[in-house]
């Protein structure tokens, strides 16, 4: 009897987990058109959310998703997740992760970075780009709140800050931390050739000098991967009293771990959950790409030997919802088993 009540709680934890999308909602796609608080111009963001109806196959700039667009939010209230993309990239190369999330009871708003986005990089290496994406997420965080179809369905808590790259350092600033303008200047001294953080030589254009690092107290905790930090010494994190939870691949191409997630998984006052992945890159984390892709972008979409990205996509989706379970308000009881158990991600 003992031992049937056993293996009765173990299908319940497990049997949902046999696929990471497992439950009772399917992944709304909902449009929004925001203000960007730094010029006042029309700004987007694509808001994944908990739906009832049926998906649909769709392609949005290149990537394929199955969503329900603009189908009605499921019952219930739901916590606010919002999604920081990184440099000249694209929120979509993370649909695989808000997707999943929004079946999981979240609803996820990932903002376009006017003028640090796929489409248009024209603020990359400015002030105006590393002061201006907090202020587009905590936009998005308002909007959300008053939006006709999200706002009911929220459920007015802490507020979870998803960052990749440049999108961790975004979400950092929001959580508390004040950039340090000459450790950029210092590390491009040293690392000329880190052709990605030193574009302008380790001086950013001051387009827009009156501008200044915002946090926002409506962020309750961080997940981020690969994060570009180095702009943050330990007294520039004094602040950041939030729980995080960080990935990195030890074979960052892109943005050196030594002086980013690892040096940041150190100083951090609280601290973090830091996951290193084995072999991983720094694209590891974008979505699996289709043979058009792979074709296209080959550098963004090949895995060393031995790295298997569809694995690592479907920890992250798990441990995302478990973490964020854990660190923000009570979530709904439909999805507390497809999250119980936290596995690990290093393939």
């Amino acid at each position: 009897m003992i031992l049937s009540r056993c293996l009765l709680a173990l299908a319940m934890v497990v049997g949902p987990m046999g696929a990471a999308d497992a439950g009772p909602w399917v992944a709304g796609l909902h449009h929004m058109t925001l203000t960007d608080p730094v010029d006042n111009r029309p700004m987007q963001a694509l808001a994944f959310y908990p739906a009832k109806g049926h998906a649909r196959a769709s392609h949005i700039d290149g990537y394929a998703l199955e969503v329900a667009e603009e189908a009605p939010v499921a019952q219930g209230r739901f916590p606010l997740l919002v999604l920081s993309h990184g440099n000249t990239g694209s929120p979509l190369a993370l649909h695989y992760l808000a997707t999943s999330l929004a079946k999981q009871g979240y609803v996820v708003v990932a903002v376009v970075h006017p003028g640090d986005n796929a489409r248009d990089p024209s603020r990359l290496g400015t002030l105006s780009n590393l002061y201006g994406r907090p202020l587009q997420v905590s936009a998005a965080i308002t909007a959300a709140r008053s939006d006709a179809l999200l706002g009911p369905r929220l459920n007015g808590g802490k507020v979870g800050l998803i960052g990749y790259s440049a999108g961790g350092e975004t979400a950092l600033i929001l959580a508390g931390a004040r950039p340090d303008l000459d450790r950029l200047r210092a590390y491009c001294l040293e690392r000329p050739d880190d052709h990605d953080a030193c574009k302008t030589h380790g001086v950013l254009i001051a387009d827009r000098s009156e501008l200044s690092p915002q946090a926002d107290s409506r962020v309750g905790a961080v997940m981020l991967m690969a994060p570009l930090s180095l702009l943050f010494g330990r007294h520039a994190l004094v602040d950041v009293h939030l729980p995080a939870l960080i990935y990195s691949g030890d074979k960052d191409q892109l943005v050196a771990v030594d002086r980013n997630a690892q040096a940041l998984a150190r100083k951090l006052p609280l601290t973090p959950d830091y996951r290193l992945l084995a072999g991983a890159g720094h694209f590891v984390f974008m979505a699996h790409c289709d043979a058009e892709q792979a074709l296209r972008m080959p550098a963004l979409c090949k895995d060393a030997e031995g790295v298997d990205r569809r694995h690592i996509h479907r920890s992250l989706q798990r441990e995302t919802a478990a973490f964020f379970e854990q660190t923000l308000d009570a979530p709904q009881p439909q999805r507390r088993s497809a999250i119980t158990l936290n596995q690990a991600t290093t393939p």
